[in-house]
């Protein structure tokens, strides 16, 4: 069985913080820069010079349209939490009023959050499950693109800091994960992302003394995880990795390096454990 012990998750809900990086993978995102750090989001919540109005435009809406305001709030308020049948019909027909761009046969569950909406692009064929975190705020970026045929699972959070998130068709991502993205994270197509799963698309520095973590300058190299892998239960993924296409990472694995095609990958920190191609007998593997 690939399974180890879960690092412990201390991240706040906007993502800011995580479970403890590594030495190996920090070092590399503070050498290389992307130049395109995450909004300071407490900065734009308490500027005294913006209206309360005008900052809520800002940080949920991503623009300044009264119009766009109002038919946001009154479909939110109205249909976002309806229970069975009409609830999944009145949000089919209303959110894609909201969104950039949605395909055929999309079904939105209860209470998914909408964040800067008009970043939000949504292919054929998906399932944005109940209490499911969409938010594609940022002010350089494209937001968030999901493919043709994708589940997004219950209570998940795709959360753009100033980047872009890319879902390619056909994933799956299951109940409770965690994408975050400050540049560029993607999933690639028919990607398996087991339940809690948590891809950290950026970090922050920490090699001033003088101030607090917190308040250091923040930065990201962004994260692949490419086709046909299967990413098990618990695991973490920094910033800053690209996960080849056909591999297994096993449930609580902590993946600070890149992992080659076909390779499966176990352990605190992950290290490659096997080439898919190499089992023997029925390949079965429990993540």
């Amino acid at each position: 069985m690939l399974k180890n012990t879960p690092p412990r998750d201390n991240r706040n809900p906007d993502g800011s913080s995580g479970p403890s990086p590594s030495h190996d993978s920090i070092a590399s995102n503070t050498n290389g820069q992307s130049g395109r750090d995450s909004i300071e989001i407490q900065k734009e919540l308490f500027d005294a010079k913006k209206s309360k109005l005008a900052k809520y435009k800002e940080l949920i809406l991503g623009e300044s349209s009264t119009w766009f305001l109002i038919k946001y709030e009154l479909i939110t308020t109205f249909v976002s939490w309806l229970p069975g049948a009409l609830g999944l019909l009145l949000r089919s027909k209303l959110y894609p009023l909201l969104l950039g761009r949605v395909g055929r046969n999309v079904t939105f569950g209860a209470n998914v959050v909408l964040r800067h909406p008009r970043k939000i692009r949504i292919g054929d064929n998906v399932v944005i499950d109940d209490n499911v975190v969409l938010d594609a705020k940022g002010e350089e970026n494209d937001g968030l693109t999901i493919g043709s045929g994708v589940f997004v699972g219950r209570n998940t959070i795709l959360s753009c800091k100033n980047g872009d998130i890319i879902i390619d068709d056909n994933a799956n991502i299951g109940f409770n994960c965690d994408v975050f993205s400050a540049s560029r994270v993607r999933v690639g197509k028919n990607v398996l992302l087991a339940a809690y799963a948590y891809l950290v698309g950026g970090t922050h520095r920490f090699d001033r003394t003088d101030i607090p973590i917190l308040f250091q300058e923040r930065s990201s190299l962004g994260i692949e995880v490419n086709d046909n892998t299967w990413v098990g239960a618990h695991a973490v993924i920094f910033d800053g990795v690209r996960v080849g296409k056909d591999c297994i990472i096993g449930a609580g694995a902590v993946v600070n390096k890149d992992v080659p095609d076909w390779k499966i990958a176990v352990g605190v920190p992950a290290k490659i454990f096997q080439d898919r191609r190499d089992v023997q007998g029925p390949k079965v593997v429990n993540v």
